[in-house]
């Protein structure tokens, strides 16, 4: 039996975090970081069975269009969020929270994130849609758990860590893809497909300088023109890292679709994204 200091419940049962029961979720979940964005998605759905918000974690599920349930999460930002949220999901469907032991038949998850993202290439402009075959964190997270070697697109990390002389004293970045069949799912669609950087920040990390500068002002460029058997990073974000690597060691499917809202390279940047969103997310839920 888990201790109640590792799997831990709120007092009626709920799973922590997310405030959440098992039966309070689908197995086709959409991520979103904006827990505003959870109620401007929630108005697609054609019935809502659960509304529950607990910290930056909102909650709807509900049906669409007589396909089944979709359940539409928050998660706030950064890849610390991630780990709360992918763990604390995959334990309401594959531990039972009263003995807190895993269950024989292991249930298997649907993510979708849908982001928004800075494109760091002129060629990923603002408003176009990046569908993230592979994310490279920045952040450090999956080293923290055992096992992941398998996951990892060792070769893409290896020569990017040589590219951009990463420094000894940061994080190896590590490199995962999404799923196939997921990404199979798009192929009629005019995304760009490329590498998604998830940065462990919004400023230095993301090569944005304040007050404070960077360890590399040259980092974007770089990044921009890094291209490896005609794969290109297409932009930045702070999520997707964690969610594909959990997921794989998990055995769930993920895929991240980010729209691009800004431009570095030439400055364009959208500020009324929110109907962009919404046709987004339309495609997703009629393809999921």
């Amino acid at each position: 039996m888990q201790k109640e200091t590792e799997l831990i419940t709120s007092g009626d049962g709920a799973i922590f975090h997310l405030n959440l029961y098992p039966d309070d979720i689908s197995d086709r979940i959409i991520i979103v970081g904006d827990p505003g964005r959870v109620d401007m998605l929630s108005e697609l759905l054609s019935e809502v069975r659960v509304r529950k918000e607990n910290r930056e974690f909102k909650t709807v599920t509900g049906s669409f269009d007589n396909s089944g349930e979709i359940t539409i999460i928050s998660s706030g930002i950064g890849t610390d969020n991630i780990d709360i949220l992918i763990n604390e999901l995959d334990a309401l469907v594959n531990i039972d929270l009263s003995t807190g032991k895993a269950k024989e038949e292991p249930v298997s998850l649907t993510f979708i994130r849908l982001g928004t993202s800075g494109g760091i290439r002129a060629d990923v402009p603002a408003g176009s849609v990046v569908l993230t075959e592979t994310a490279v964190g920045f952040d450090g997270l999956l080293h923290f758990y055992e096992g992941y070697d398998w996951l990892l697109d060792t070769f893409l990390s290896d020569v990017l860590v040589q590219y951009l002389e990463w420094p000894d004293t940061f994080s190896y970045p590590y490199a995962v893809n999404a799923s196939k069949e997921l990404v199979s799912l798009f192929s009629n669609e005019k995304f760009i497909r490329g590498i998604t950087i998830s940065a462990p920040g919004f400023y230095a990390p993301q090569g944005r300088e304040l007050r404070l500068r960077t360890f590399d002002p040259d980092i974007n460029r770089k990044l921009a023109e890094f291209s490896l058997k005609g794969r290109i990073i297409a932009n930045y974000e702070m999520e997707s890292s964690a969610i594909y690597g959990l997921a794989g060691l998990l055995g769930h499917r993920a895929l991240t679709l980010c729209l691009v809202i800004g431009n570095r390279v030439t400055g364009e940047f959208i500020k009324d994204y929110k109907p962009l969103m919404k046709d987004l997310a339309l495609k997703v839920l009629q393809v999921i």
